[in-house]
């Protein structure tokens, strides 16, 4: 009789854990580079994750994360708009009435546009912004004279980060106005002492007439990778950079590849950073996707200080149901 019953509870073991692995209520959401817009009480959220375009996911609560199925779940794909592979770091914007994407192709930066923060994301002309060399990782900040600045990444001695100013309607550059903002030069932002020191992903906003440029250092396959931030009185610079750098690094948060996201302010009114970290401590990709929430604190002298909240690091969830 024991035997017997000893069978039949291993035979429901083994049924309830069948039926739990076969239908997983989450997953993990794999998005380098990630950003999230908020728009009408939804998060929208995109990343680098694949050459034919851009992925989008909606949450209303920043935990069950819905691929759109509209476009085949691309708020941005091939052929739409300039670009045959390579599609890096996306940010998107509003103005007006009029949803915009800033992103990374074929080594160069573009911007679409669209009616929808889901797309799709299109060009009239397929073509990038002016500029020479390999461009990466941009953002675009519009200041309140409303003038607009783009930040981005030259591949040039380095990842090195430059801002130049955008016209009106985002359709170029205005010739002749980039400026270096910010290179590798400290020992946190290049730890394997290369020859070509990495800083990018740049993510630019202003608070009591100071602009922050945060940025992440450090090849992104590097264990250290890892995010800072420096200073300005000016949205050209120069810039001071934070003395407390790194804010975010596999030392905090005790995972390895931390960095390149974006600032979001939470529907409560949190603010909060979308990163990517490494798959694990010992493999790079699929890079995993977070969130961490910030907060600005006075320092001795009155200058706001942002400080991470490491207690609240999490992963995003994709809701597979």
């Amino acid at each position: 009789m024991k035997y017997i019953y000893a069978l039949f509870l291993c035979f429901l073991l083994c049924f309830i854990g069948k039926k739990i692995v076969a239908k997983p209520l989450n997953d993990t959401l794999y998005l380098a580079d990630p950003t999230i817009f908020v728009d009408k009480g939804s998060y929208y959220l995109y990343g680098t994750s694949s050459d034919e375009g851009f992925l989008v996911y909606v949450s209303t609560d920043l935990k069950n994360w819905k691929r759109k199925s509209e476009n085949n779940g691309f708020a941005l794909k091939k052929g739409d708009a300039f670009g045959s592979k390579g599609f890096w770091a996306p940010q998107v914007f509003k103005r007006a009435n009029t949803y915009y994407m800033a992103y990374t192709a074929d080594e160069q930066i573009a911007i679409a546009q669209s009616k929808s923060p889901s797309g799709p994301f299109k060009q009239e002309t397929l073509k990038a912004i002016s500029g020479s060399g390999k461009q990466i990782d941009p953002f675009v900040f519009t200041d309140a004279d409303g003038k607009n600045y783009l930040y981005h990444v030259k591949l040039d001695h380095g990842n090195r980060i430059f801002v130049t100013e955008l016209q009106a309607d985002f359709s170029d550059i205005i010739p002749n106005t980039s400026r270096l903002c910010l290179s590798g030069t400290e020992n946190w932002e290049n730890t394997a002492k290369t020859d070509w020191p990495v800083t990018e992903g740049p993510t630019v906003f202003k608070k009591n007439n100071l602009y922050y440029l945060f940025y992440s250092a450090n090849d992104f396959r590097n264990p250290d990778y890892a995010v800072g931030y420096a200073t300005s009185s000016s949205p050209t610079g120069p810039w001071k950079k934070y003395a407390g750098n790194p804010i975010i690094s596999k030392k905090l948060l005790k995972i390895n590849g931390t960095g390149h996201g974006d600032f979001f302010t939470g529907k409560d009114g949190t603010l909060q950073y979308v990163f990517h970290t490494h798959h694990n401590n010992l493999k790079v990709s699929p890079r995993a996707t977070a969130i961490i929430k910030a907060a600005f604190v006075k320092d001795i002298d009155g200058i706001d200080e942002l400080q991470i909240n490491p207690e609240s690091f999490r992963f995003l969830m994709q809701d597979v149901n």
